[in-house]
């Protein structure tokens, strides 16, 4: 079953990100991609990616008038996605025991949601 794993931040977890040498950077993401390969070798793997940074959103409206992308989150809010990974694993116990490996469990900062088969509900 696919869960997606949201990895957001917050003040909190930005100012410690911040505060950290280019070294201990570069060495966080390598503990990212050390996840992305030991996953990718049990065939869990679907995707990951990181997000630019939250001033560089845009907010989409489209009505009969047309359609306006305008600057900025969609709504403000301290806790922002800042990355995913979307996983294939057996159970939702597995989905959250790989979650939790993240740093930003520490802070509360990770959500797990199954994915909805949107082909086996006859909708697709």
């Amino acid at each position: 079953m696919k869960y997606l794993i949201q990895i957001y931040s917050n003040p909190e977890s930005r100012a410690m990100w911040e505060s950290f040498s280019p070294e201990q950077q570069a060495e966080g993401y390598a503990y990212y991609q050390g996840i992305n390969d030991e996953l990718a070798s049990s065939g869990e793997f679907v995707a990951s990616e990181a997000l630019a940074d939250i001033s560089m959103a845009k907010r989409v409206t489209h009505t009969d008038g047309g359609t306006v992308a305008s600057d900025g989150p969609f709504a403000e809010t301290k806790e922002l996605l800042a990355g995913f990974y979307l996983v294939d694993v057996e159970d939702e116990a597995r989905a959250v025991e790989i979650a939790a490996r993240f740093p930003e469990a520490e802070f509360g900062l990770i959500e797990v949601r199954p994915v909805l088969d949107m082909a086996a509900r006859g909708d697709v």
